[in-house]
């Protein structure tokens, strides 16, 4: 029995490392891809993971098989492409730590995963099958994905999403917007960004807009707030927990390690009726611990280079209580 399965983009994150002897900006090559980065939090933590995408036949293709694979993700489930390279994404942080994107992904290998790639056996055997918004704006991995959400649902997963809005992979916000809604009804646990519930819902205030999130499907809501921390809710509960103190160098992959580790503390929990009946000790220790693990995700460049250990978590998470 895996503990999650996701399906989605794996790409190479370029990240500022300085300058050389003549002044020009030199880029380090890191894993990325927001799926990917979910899984090996998960799997640093102790999770059961695989993997499902596809990269190019390239060495940076191979770079990313060898990084998940040493982070403890099964990548059986990863395609390659022998005519498309892997994706790219150059990343761009300002002087607060926050940061833009430059994608080269037109095509890239990750949308090119088709259905019949996909190992359904797979999806027949997991707690949490996990994708990302990412994955809905090309074909045929929209099409692949939205398949695999359905199959793995009717398996008794359940469903987590991560909207995770770049804007330069759409033609407008509104078409955004829609596509990213659209699988709504078929998700157990939402992820969002306070831009993201924004785009989504047009409200600002966070119990309003996870209300209106909540109401067109998932069980549980959350939504991260950067240095502010991140809100939860459900029918019965919400809450806001702060961010721990910490000196900010990179956010890239901050929400990921949230996401990953609320997954592994969640590991337990079998139907929608679990979520439902968290109690508020145990949701706000899980989102705890989240939220130590996407600050202390920030400290330092990269995604997954960047996430902290189960032990590091804790002592972070613990020193709040």
């Amino acid at each position: 029995m895996y503990d999650v399965i996701g399906l989605g983009e794996v790409l190479i994150d370029f990240t500022p490392a300085g300058q050389d002897t003549r002044g020009r900006e030199l880029f380090a090559q890191n894993p990325g891809g927001a799926v990917a980065n979910v899984l090996a939090m998960n799997a640093l933590l102790g999770g059961h993971c695989a993997f499902m995408g596809k990269v190019g036949d390239d060495g940076f293709g191979q770079f990313l098989r060898v990084s998940l694979t040493n982070c403890g993700v099964d990548c059986h489930g990863l395609a390659v492409s022998r005519s498309i390279p892997t994706t790219l994404a150059f990343v761009h942080p300002d002087s607060r730590g926050d940061r833009s994107f430059t994608f080269y992904r037109k095509p890239g290998a990750d949308i090119l995963l088709e259905e019949r790639e996909v190992n359904r056996s797979i999806l027949e055997n997991c707690r949490f099958f996990h994708f990302g918004g990412v994955s809905l704006t090309d074909e045929p991995l929209r099409s692949t994905t939205l398949a695999a959400v359905d199959y793995a649902r009717s398996h008794g997963a359940l469903i987590s999403y991560d909207p995770n809005y770049r804007a330069p992979l759409w033609r407008d916000e509104s078409l955004a917007a829609f596509e990213l809604l659209s699988p709504l009804s078929e998700v157990d646990i939402l992820k969002v960004s306070d831009e993201e519930m924004t785009l989504l819902t047009g409200v600002t205030d966070l119990s309003a807009g996870a209300e209106i999130l909540a109401g067109n499907g998932p069980a549980l809501v959350l939504v991260t707030l950067g240095e502010q921390g991140a809100f939860y809710y459900t029918r019965f509960l919400q809450g806001l927990l702060p961010a721990f103190p910490v000196k900010a160098a990179d956010t890239t992959g901050a929400g990921d390690a949230f996401l990953g580790t609320l997954l592994y503390c969640l590991r337990g929990k079998k139907c929608r009726e679990d979520l439902e009946s968290l109690t508020q000790r145990e949701l706000r220790e899980a989102v705890r611990y989240a939220v130590a693990a996407g600050s202390l995700t920030t400290t330092s460049a990269g995604a997954i280079p960047a996430m902290p250990s189960l032990e590091q978590i804790r002592s972070l998470a613990d020193s709040a209580v």
